[in-house]
């Protein structure tokens, strides 16, 4: 009977002692809430500032990133660099407004933390981006390069086209055979380029031969004077005239002279209608134009209606 009331006891005293804790506790909690209150009460003005500070911050990264956009219209063609160039001073923009912010809120060693992790993060995703990253620096080196633009024919890396756009990341050129030809930024910036666009007059080139009797003097005469009334030469021009070689079949000799073209095609007629008229004006004073000949030679004399035969029988 005595070990029941003990027990009893016992159970008495544990349930008083868990009740004093739950009320203790409850009062911690209720402890806790209230300072959470007083503070969001005393801070309420650094809050109140911080918010305003987040929406300037907002509405001044619009208001400068368009302006950003403007200023760079007539200085960068393209829209893509625009874009970025403004969405990157958007973004800085922003985060002083939430760095001022924090400040504000007495934030300063999260606003340390960040900073530091926000290093951190950048060297590791630059480096797993190496590649993507550099043609995008040279998307944007070629955006400020007045060499080369959007309507220009190119010549790089075994391709030839005009150039259809200048992205961030690629550069798309249009072939002559109408096939699209995408090339990363960083080939064109480290690789030759042949810009047929940057200067309105081209050297067009036509190589010929004519016959071993013909008149030399004659033939670059009337080829010089052919091709000059043809195409007409700008001062400091003229068309110019050499032989090369003698050939297997012809006298071999080469013609330069100067046209208006910006495009290879426009270089590819001026061959065209060269070689036209000169074929016009050769056949017009019967210059021949040899293909190529072979000779055979028979030293034994042979007869070729049988006569040989008959006579050793």
């Amino acid at each position: 009977m005595m070990i029941f009331l003990q027990d009893a006891a016992t159970q008495t005293d544990n349930a008083a002692n868990t009740s004093t804790e739950l009320k203790d506790s409850g009062t911690l909690i209720l402890d806790q809430l209230a300072g959470w209150y007083n503070s969001f009460i005393s801070h309420l003005p650094n809050i109140g500032i911080a918010i305003l500070v987040l929406v300037i911050s907002y509405f001044l990264a619009k208001w400068v990133s368009r302006g950003v956009q403007s200023l760079l219209h007539n200085k960068v063609s393209q829209a893509s660099v625009r874009h970025l160039a403004g969405k990157a001073v958007a973004i800085v923009v922003v985060l002083t407004g939430i760095f001022i912010a924090m400040s504000v809120l007495q934030l300063d060693d999260a606003v340390q933390g960040i900073i530091a992790g926000a290093g951190i993060s950048g060297l590791v995703i630059g480096l797993a981006l190496q590649g993507s990253m550099s043609n995008i620096i040279s998307g944007i080196i070629l955006s400020f390069r007045k060499q080369v633009k959007v309507g220009d024919w190119i010549e790089t890396t075994d391709f030839s086209g005009e150039v259809i756009q200048i992205q961030l990341d690629k550069f798309i050129i249009k072939q002559a055979d109408n096939n699209m030809v995408i090339l990363p930024n960083k080939t064109i910036i480290d690789n030759p380029l042949k810009n047929f666009s940057l200067t309105p007059r081209m050297r067009v080139v036509i190589s010929c031969g004519v016959g071993y009797k013909m008149d030399l003097e004659f033939v670059k005469k009337l080829t010089i004077d052919t091709l000059s009334e043809k195409f007409k030469q700008n001062d400091g021009e003229e068309i110019e005239f050499f032989y090369q070689e003698f050939g297997d079949s012809s006298i071999n000799f080469i013609v330069r002279f100067w046209v208006d073209a910006v495009k290879n095609k426009q270089n590819l007629q001026a061959q065209s209608d060269a070689i036209l008229a000169m074929k016009k004006i050769y056949d017009a004073n019967d210059i021949n134009v040899p293909f190529p000949i072979r000779t055979l030679e028979f030293n034994n004399k042979l007869q070729m209606d049988g006569t040989a035969r008959k006579e050793e029988e």
